[in-house]
């Protein structure tokens, strides 16, 4: 599965790609704000990353720049951890690109991707001290749940306040969502 926004082209990340993850996220600014990315990040975590199977029904994309193929970061769709039918969105953008609207416009293609196989609700959140990924989850219709809760990060070794967003994908209110 492909998709090619204005400036972003997302693919399947292939077992070669490990050295263009591991450049992009090889930074400890960018790993302490995942939930599941340890620190510090080296070569044997990007090679396994890279030859993680695809999931058609719930992908994760290696974002590239459309016009060169330089490695942005990476954004997808995972299983909500108390398995609930919504999917998670998350995504990782490489500290060169941070401001450019990259991650914004990998989640938004991201989101049509989720619209397209039938997901209705997606979740995210943010830890509290990254507030630049809450603008981001804003932009793209997020709304927050007001809910903060602890997530553990792998990267910090601890848990850490995070806040919670939902998206409805049919537009539907949220109310009937939930009734339903």
């Amino acid at each position: 599965m492909f998709h090619r926004s204005e400036r972003l082209l997302l693919r399947p990340i292939w077992p070669e790609d490990w050295q263009g993850v591991l450049g992009g996220i090889r930074d400890e600014g960018v790993v302490r704000n995942l939930a599941t990315v340890p620190w510090p990040y080296d070569e044997s975590h990007a090679r396994e990353f890279a030859r993680r199977g695809f999931d058609p029904h719930r992908p994760t994309f290696l974002a590239t720049r459309a016009s060169d193929a330089a490695v942005i970061g990476c954004v997808g769709l995972a299983r909500v951890q108390d398995g609930a039918d919504a999917v998670e969105l998350g995504y990782w953008i490489a500290r060169p690109y941070w401001g450019q609207g990259f991650a914004t416009e990998a989640g938004r293609a991201v989101l049509g991707i989720a619209r397209m196989l039938g997901h209705r609700e997606v979740e995210s959140s943010h830890f509290l001290d990254n507030p630049a990924s809450g603008r981001v989850l804003r932009k793209l219709g997020f709304e927050p749940t007001g809910e903060v809760v602890r997530r553990h990060s792998c990267a910090r070794g601890h848990d850490v306040d995070a806040a919670d967003y939902r998206l409805w994908l049919d537009g539907a209110d949220r109310q009937t969502q939930r009734a339903a």
